[in-house]
């Protein structure tokens, strides 16, 4: 892989962005979700907040983010019933 591949981001504030990348480093394969900032000539810069995981942790990654979203809305019931 030449180059890293964006699949999602989103902005965080108006000067920095949320990057959920895929990328290669030395011959393995990553998957980067980092802040990025926008610098003064406008450039997306990214910056050390973030974390960069092997692929095989995918599946775990997926596993953290349904149980955040089921946390959620167990808090999410809770403050409606309360």
């Amino acid at each position: 892989m030449a180059e890293d591949k964006v699949v999602h981001s989103f902005k965080r504030t108006p000067t920095e962005e949320v990057r959920a990348t895929v990328r290669e480093y030395r011959g393995r394969m990553y998957i980067d979700l980092r802040i990025y900032y926008m610098d003064n000539s406008g450039e997306w810069r990214p910056t050390r907040k973030g974390i960069a995981l092997s692929t095989e942790f995918l599946s775990d990654l997926r596993t953290c983010v349904s149980k955040f979203d089921e946390e959620l809305k167990a808090l999410e019931k809770g403050e409606e019933d309360g």
